[in-house]
């Protein structure tokens, strides 16, 4: 049995959900990813946190993935925060694709959770 590309842990500090993704996200299971990052919402959430430091690959469908999850968390009034390791090819992938500039984006999960409120 083969191991998954990618999987997603959750924690829940408190009203907002944590997605540690550990591994490779791409076109072959973005689609997976997302129904998991997705059925983590809560209405009683302020948004999501999505800790992509243990993220090895990040492809432009995961970035594609990335960009919708926040339109559709903007939608619910909520808000999509990123956990980003500085100066790692993520960091890099998510600049250059404007990602950091539309969502906001932290070096550490908790300094993503000091914002708490949108």
């Amino acid at each position: 049995m083969s191991r998954p590309l990618a999987e997603v842990r959750e924690e829940w500090p408190g009203d907002t959900p944590v997605a540690r993704v550990e591994g490779e996200i791409d076109s072959s299971n973005v689609d997976e990813i997302a129904d998991r990052l997705r059925g983590l919402l809560a209405n009683r959430s302020f948004g999501l946190i999505v800790d992509l430091t243990p993220t090895t690959y990040l492809d432009s469908a995961g970035i594609n993935m990335l960009f919708v999850l926040g339109d559709e968390l903007r939608a619910r009034q909520q808000r999509l925060r990123l956990v980003v390791g500085p100066a790692t090819p993520i960091a890099r992938m998510v600049a250059l694709t404007g990602l950091d500039r539309t969502y906001p984006t932290f070096a550490t999960v908790d300094e993503a959770l000091a914002l708490r409120h949108p």
